[in-house]
């Protein structure tokens, strides 16, 4: 027996929620409106940009719906004519009232970058990396009025690699989700789905960073710095003061050993790395990016940028 094909209003902004519209452009359902969130001014040009869900729509003829708070009438309105059958949602951005959630037949679906009710909340790609996880994934849920609360459809794991930085294992996770999100529909029209509710005790919460958050404490150990640097990118960065200058790190590696000298203190400059003292063990930088510059590896950043032993990042 076939199954049947639905009517879908997709709501999504970033990147991540890319690939879950695309398998859904490509597959039996109608995408009857998408709906991302306003363009937004972007880089030092302070350009305004169209979110990727967007240019993505506008290549596809997609109906394209760009609401600045979706509790406003007119919107809902347009949402209502439109007589989807479901709504799916991925990284929007916006918590959906109930009035809204209403609107489906069959409710709405929620691509959430965790094992929930682990890391519910805006940023669980980048939390699992600074917590030190070992392993992550995608859930599927039916979506209530709270953040990621919902009853859950399907989830699928991953592991997090040692070298894992947010960038890697979004990409990683944007693809199983679109998978996944593939399979619970798929599963929701032959009625073979069944959702559990969140044990609530165990829910953990993965909140927006700041870019203040990126700012590194040399007195924490190289282990717990080597995670934020590679949490925090691409954004908002890890990043040190050098020479009352701000030095993004991009890459690094945590080393055994201790010394006695004050945190943040330069131990060793080599061709390849800069050795810095952290409040256990050490930190060894890799490749850097100065205030204004262009990123690069410590070799090229020595050759026009000389670091001495005993300087002080703070």
């Amino acid at each position: 027996m076939s199954t049947p094909s639905w009517r879908l209003a997709f709501f999504g902004t970033p990147s991540f929620a890319l690939p879950s519209l695309q398998k859904l452009t490509q597959g039996p359902d109608e995408v009857v409106a998408v709906v991302t969130q306003p363009d937004r001014e972007k880089g030092r040009g302070r350009k305004v940009v169209p979110s990727p869900v967007k240019e993505y729509a506008l290549q596809k003829g997609l109906s394209l719906l760009q609401p600045e708070k979706v509790k406003e009438v007119d919107f809902q309105e347009k949402l209502k004519t439109i007589g989807a059958d479901l709504f799916v949602v991925a990284a929007y951005g916006q918590i959906l009232p109930k009035t809204l959630l209403n609107f489906p037949k069959y409710g709405a679906v929620n691509v959430h970058a965790s094992l929930l009710p682990k890391y519910r909340g805006s940023a669980p790609i980048a939390w699992v990396i600074l917590n030190g996880e070992k392993k992550t994934g995608v859930t599927t849920m039916l979506m209530d009025e709270g953040m990621d609360t919902g009853d859950i459809l399907l989830q699928a794991e991953v592991p997090i690699h040692e070298d894992e930085t947010t960038e890697s294992l979004h990409d990683r996770l944007a693809s199983l989700g679109a998978q996944l999100l593939s399979e619970t529909l798929e599963m929701m029209k032959r009625e073979k789905i069944h959702p559990i509710p969140q044990d609530p005790s165990k829910a953990t919460y993965a909140p927006m960073l700041k870019k203040e958050d990126g700012h590194i404490d040399w007195t924490k150990g190289a282990e717990e710095i080597d995670r934020q640097v590679r949490a925090f990118r691409p954004w908002p960065g890890a990043y040190t003061e050098w020479k009352g200058q701000m030095l993004k790190i991009y890459k690094g590696e945590a080393r055994k050993g201790k010394t006695t000298e004050r945190a943040g203190t330069v131990l060793w400059v080599s061709t390849d790395f800069v050795e810095v003292e952290t409040g256990k063990d050490s930190y060894l930088l890799k490749e850097v990016q100065l205030e204004g510059k262009r990123r690069m590896s410590i070799r090229d950043f020595l050759s026009g940028h000389p670091i001495s032993v005993g300087a002080v990042l703070r």
